[in-house]
């Protein structure tokens, strides 16, 4: 008898465990739930809504209105009509993102080894921007590199500026670029350098490694995941910002993507669609260009 219980003792809580297994093999898909949610609301459904706009058509003799059609003329007319705005954001991006990474790896590496109790003060000075508006930081940009303003005024004195000035000049808004997303190269390279093994670092130089070897071998690689990181958070919202543009370069030489897309949203009308597919061209540039860059330069744990 008293075997029989325990067989039926045992028969019954694996019945009472069942549903625990169960309920827990749940439980982490409730927990994920709320941002599959956000998600799908914010993005994937903004998204496709998007995709069906820039294949929509516009109703001739009545600019405003368009119907929905499947209309991939309007993709053919982004490669082409606005070929030279990719182009320059591109390249404008690029540029910032080079000028970027050159300004902020001495910073990291300072912050990182050689700033010891002044650490604190520099990360409070590399994040204070982001107190401050984006279009409120590039006004005073322009107002710095103004005709007037003391960079352009040096630069003339000693006859090193030769078109006289630097606003509207696509010298400015990659200037621009580089001075509002400085910050976003410099964090996370300062990651990587922080949670770097000094010993390993001076290892190169016991192992008779000059500074730039050592550099070159052990510092740099090490902190290649900040550096992916920090190009890809610089470049892909460079590429598609226009406010440096705007408010730093011409009217015409220095536009970029962003501000045709800008303007064919709300100042011509009937341009949602030219704007859509501008915007999804864009997106898809930019994602070649990450995948082709990762894939090359890319981390192990980064792929």
């Amino acid at each position: 008898m008293s075997a029989l219980a325990h067989v039926a003792g045992g028969a019954g809580g694996g019945t009472d465990q069942a549903p625990t297994e169960r309920g827990r093999s749940w439980l982490p898909y409730l927990l994920l739930l709320p941002g599959f949610l956000w998600l799908a609301i914010f993005f994937v459904f903004p998204m496709i809504q998007l995709f069906t706009v820039s294949l929509q058509s516009q109703f001739p003799g009545y600019p405003g209105y368009y119907y929905r059609d499947v209309n991939f003329h309007n993709y053919l007319d982004a490669f082409t009509q606005f070929a030279p705005h990719f182009g320059r954001s591109l390249l404008f991006a690029g540029l910032a993102t080079f000028f970027a990474f050159c300004l902020a790896y001495p910073l990291a590496y300072a912050m990182a080894f050689k700033a010891g109790r002044w650490r604190n003060v520099m990360m409070i000075l590399v994040i204070a921007p982001f107190f401050t508006s984006f279009i409120l930081r590039t006004i005073a940009w322009r107002q710095i590199l103004a005709d007037e303003g003391p960079v352009a005024s040096t630069l003339n004195a000693l006859h090193l500026l030769p078109g006289g000035r630097i606003t509207e000049t696509w010298v400015a808004v990659v200037a621009g670029l580089t001075y509002n997303f400085l910050p976003f190269m410099v964090l996370p390279i300062y990651a990587s350098l922080e949670r770097a093994d000094a010993r390993v670092i001076e290892a190169g130089g016991d192992l008779y490694a000059n500074g730039f070897t050592t550099f070159r071998t052990v510092t740099l690689p090490m902190s290649m995941p900040g550096v992916l990181a920090g190009t890809l958070l610089t470049f892909i919202p460079a590429a598609g910002d226009y406010v440096n543009a705007d408010l730093l370069g011409s009217d015409r030489s220095t536009k970029m993507v962003g501000n045709v897309i800008e303007s064919q949203f709300f100042k011509v009308p009937g341009g949602f669609p030219v704007a859509a597919s501008l915007s999804f061209t864009l997106m898809a540039l930019i994602l070649v260009l990450v995948f082709v860059y990762i894939r090359r330069f890319g981390t192990e744990e980064l792929l």
